[in-house]
């Protein structure tokens, strides 16, 4: 569980998040929405530790982040997982080197153990045999599921993703989606999704907080989201195709 208490943060005089409270619970699936501007990459940043808060708290299963020394911090670092937006796979590293990079920064593992547990998180995301490949050589969606076998290769609790989807085709954006809630449920991860993909939010969105001008305007989830009486949440939902029909 990942608690989120009365974030602030601005940029000069902007500020991109305004006392934001909220709970990111323990093997949900649980989304970031809003328009661009609204606030959700930085919320994302905050969590991770790439952006420190100006006031509020972020705690990891009660361990208060930013209070932390930094050893311990660090420690935090090595339960987080993250699923970077595009995939951002190393170009010169192939698939393995890829998938084992979080192994050798943060375990003490063998080759042997690293490599076996490089193996079993390419079959979790169903690749095999494709180890000694280059970004180069594979497509757009072997590189999402490539990226999240490095993101859950240090078994995280924690697993963070930015815009998962970006970039994919729908069919391609529907495995990567049921791939995510697959691994959150059995290895009962937090999971925080960043995105503005209105499929994802009504096919896996257990949990969903939606951002608007740095404020959090709403929280609930996929079976409550078409019927609320929000209007900024509706602008923002109903602005696509797809959840016009689902309205009708």
């Amino acid at each position: 569980m990942i608690q989120v208490q009365d974030i602030n943060k601005s940029f000069a005089t902007h500020q991109v998040l305004n006392k934001v409270s909220t709970v990111f619970e323990k093997g949900k699936t649980n989304l970031i929405i809003g328009q661009s501007g609204s606030g959700k990459t930085v919320l994302m940043k905050c969590c991770i530790g790439l952006v420190e808060p100006d006031e509020g708290v972020i705690s990891f299963d009660t361990r208060p982040f930013s209070a932390l020394p930094e050893k311990k911090k660090r420690d935090i670092r090595k339960e987080m997982g993250v699923l970077f937006q595009g995939g951002a796979l190393f170009d010169s590293f192939n698939v393995e080197q890829n998938v084992m990079f979080p192994l050798n920064m943060f375990t003490d593992m063998t080759f042997e153990e690293k490599l076996e547990r490089v193996n079993f998180c390419l079959k979790r995301v169903n690749l095999e045999n494709v180890n000694k490949l280059f970004p180069s050589e594979i497509s757009g969606g072997m590189m999402k599921r490539v990226a999240i076998a490095r993101a859950i290769s240090n078994n995280p609790s924690y697993l963070f993703c930015d815009e998962p989807n970006s970039g994919l085709d729908p069919k391609t954006a529907e495995v990567i989606d049921q791939l995510i809630s697959e691994i959150t449920e059995e290895y009962n991860i937090t999971t925080v999704i960043n995105t503005h993909d209105m499929n994802s939010v009504l096919q896996i969105g257990q949990k969903i907080n939606f951002l608007y001008k740095g404020n959090l305007w709403w929280k609930g989830d996929k079976n409550t989201i078409l019927h609320t009486d929000n209007q900024e949440l509706n602008d923002f939902v109903f602005s696509t195709e797809l959840t016009r029909r689902l309205r009708k």
